[in-house]
């Protein structure tokens, strides 16, 4: 090992906090007020939201880069997801910074998430500064936010010097900071400075030079884009290197050196030990994968993440309506974009099954695999997924499945309601704090597989009112199967356009998904009726033809709306015999086997097996 020294002009710090608890707006505050971008230059808010989903959605979902200049300091920033789902981008990139802000929301409080990101700070040896968020909400409470935050701290500290933190009191939205949570800022500028105050320089160490893979860009002209810190040395354009992957080492040249200012990637000549960096060349490199000098190749300590807990089979799209709307509808091209997803996220897994058309998908919750399945679908994939599923493994001859930390904010009226609910779902409740205003927090120990279809139901519960967020905890016994709640549904049993005579009856029994002039086919399933056994409905029934003159725009005016549902609920919706046809176009639920005699056949071999196995 070389001399280390330090690099004084440089700060590099993670953001890290649950979702909405304003991550993405404190980074608007730094941009703006460390005067990185020009005074007549139109920027939006969030601007480190950058792609259509985190827009729609209000969430970050990918980690990115940014930099600011602050009295002659350099302060990379690295903006982190918020959401449990995504915590592998979170645990992929805090390796890059030497400290980072630790958000919470001065109203909601600390969540089961916001420990989560806390206790992989402290294993990296990051150094935290807690934000106590949105002082400036009428229903903030400061001080017992702070007191709860400072217990988190102590429950997680590894040594005494973690327990040496600032505290900053801001209002992002309003760009404005404190040391004093009973003087109100004016700036953001305390929290800069105690930036350069507290937070650690990065260590310069003398030698060839080293650099983890922490994160991957594309760029059409320029390929693959490898991000991460520089450990050791320095860089420069056409330095030879070695790309130390699994799979072998790889010799090559750097093309080109970037660093972040603000928005911007600026090409430099040389980067040094500390700079975090984008740097083009290698065709092969991953996330995990060092790059080193070609005189010296020395690998470093690979990045892992936790464990997926729920999986999902992807399949080629199997219906009568195949290849109609994507770009992308054979199985090798679904299974090459599954597998490249593999180069930037690491917390999911991808699986060959019995057959080739078909893929075992796992991802760190419902919603992580959701965005991978929306993201598919937005770039042009036609394929089929069946319901997400709990993962369980066998653990000293036991069976066990994930368990999760649900945390509730909600208010008191609904303790009933979401107690009922989340007793079918196998949760149990381990603390319940009452607030102010009527509202209260309640705590659950509860499996994964319980969670999947949750949010809709408890959206539904508190008429929107609730916030949730769940946590992995570790793995018990398998508690069981999980009651069914969904009742049957409409099956459609021809092919053809839906008709008003045809789906006036349908409407009669139960509530329906489409709309007069769809397309449907076999095995379809057009809606849900209230019996627990499924119905077959020909939506295609045209009105028999008579010499008998009869008026039905009565009756077809009053045909109702169909039910619309989204991905997420779809998702929730469909059962283990059930797939979901997703193109660019249209989300279409289907029976597995689509031929209705088929479908009753092989029901009736499954329930004379299990029947003799219980008899055996």
């Amino acid at each position: 090992m070389g001399q280390v020294t330090y690099r004084n002009d440089i700060r590099n710090i993670a953001i890290i906090a649950h979702v909405d608890h304003g991550k993405t707006t404190m980074v608007d505050a730094l941009l703006r007020q460390s005067k990185t971008f020009r005074d007549n230059q139109t920027v939006e808010t969030c601007v480190m939201d950058s792609n259509d989903l985190e827009r729609e959605r209000g969430i970050t979902i990918l980690a990115k880069n940014t930099a600011i200049s602050y009295k002659g300091v350099k302060i990379n920033i690295i903006d982190t997801p918020g959401h449990a789902d995504f915590g592998g981008e979170v645990e992929r990139v805090i390796n890059m910074a030497d400290g980072c802000l630790l958000i919470v929301d001065a109203a909601e409080g600390p969540t089961a998430h916001t420990k989560f990101v806390l206790k992989r700070a402290f294993e990296k040896g990051v150094k935290p500064i807690l934000v106590i968020n949105k002082i400036d909400r009428k229903d903030a409470r400061v001080e017992e936010v702070t007191r709860l935050a400072q217990d988190i701290f102590l429950e997680l500290v590894e040594n005494a010097d973690q327990l040496d933190f600032p505290i900053i009191y801001a209002a992002g939205r309003q760009g404005t900071a404190s040391r004093d949570p009973k003087v109100p800022g004016t700036d953001i500028l305390p929290l800069l400075d105690t930036i350069l105050e507290a937070v650690p320089p990065p260590t310069v160490e003398e030698g060839h030079f080293q650099m983890l893979i922490s994160n991957l860009d594309y760029d059409t002209h320029k390929g693959k884009i490898g991000i991460g810190r520089v450990r050791r040395g320095k860089i420069s354009r056409h330095d030879p290197i070695v790309v130390m992957g699994e799979d072998g080492d790889v010799r090559t040249n750097v093309a080109q050196v970037f660093t972040h200012m603000g928005l911007q990637k600026l090409e430099v000549e040389t980067a040094e030990a500390g700079d975090i960096i984008q740097l083009t060349g290698p065709d092969k490199m991953a996330i995990g994968d060092t790059i080193c000098s070609a005189d010296q190749p020395e690998a470093l300590p690979r990045i892992h993440v936790s464990e997926p807990t729920v999986e999902m089979t992807f399949g080629v799209n199997t219906s009568p309506f195949a290849g109609r709307e994507g770009r992308f509808c054979t199985s090798r091209q679904v299974r090459e974009r599954l597998y490249h997803e593999l180069e930037t996220n690491l917390s999911l897994r991808v699986r060959d099954t019995e057959s080739p058309d078909t893929l075992l998908v796992s991802g760190r919750g419902e919603l992580h695999l959701g965005i991978l399945v929306e993201v598919m679908r937005r770039e042009g994939y036609e394929f089929e997924i069946s319901k997400p599923e709990a993962i369980t493994k066998m653990i000293d001859g036991q069976l066990m499945e994930p368990i999760e930390i649900l945390t509730i904010d909600a208010s008191e009226k609904y303790i009933g309601p979401l107690t009922e609910l989340l007793s079918k779902r196998q949760a149990r409740m381990t603390n319940m704090v009452h607030g102010i205003e009527g509202t209260v927090r309640l705590e659950f120990h509860i499996p994964t597989k319980g969670l999947i279809g949750f949010r809709n139901d408890f959206l539904t519960a508190t008429r929107g009112e609730g916030t949730m967020d769940s946590s992995f905890l570790g793995w018990e016994k398998w508690g069981g199967e999980l009651a069914q709640t969904r009742s049957g549904v409409m099956v459609s049993s021809e092919t053809g356009v839906v008709v008003p005579y045809g789906l006036f009856n349908a409407q009669s029994r139960g509530t329906t998904f489409v709309d007069v002039g769809a397309d449907t086919y076999e095995g379809m399933i057009i809606g849900t009726n209230p019996r627990p056994q499924d119905m077959a409905v020909n939506v295609c029934k045209m009105k028999k033809q008579t010499n008998v003159r009869s008026s039905t725009k009565e009756s077809f005016e009053r045909l109702i709306p169909p039910m619309k549902m989204s991905l997420e609920q779809f998702m929730a919706f469909i059962t283990r015999d059930e797939l979901l046809e997703v193109t660019p176009l249209n989300f279409r639920a289907r029976k597995k086997i689509l031929n209705e005699s088929a479908r009753l056949k092989a029901r009736h071999n499954e329930v004379h097996a299990e029947e003799t196995a219980d008899r055996s």
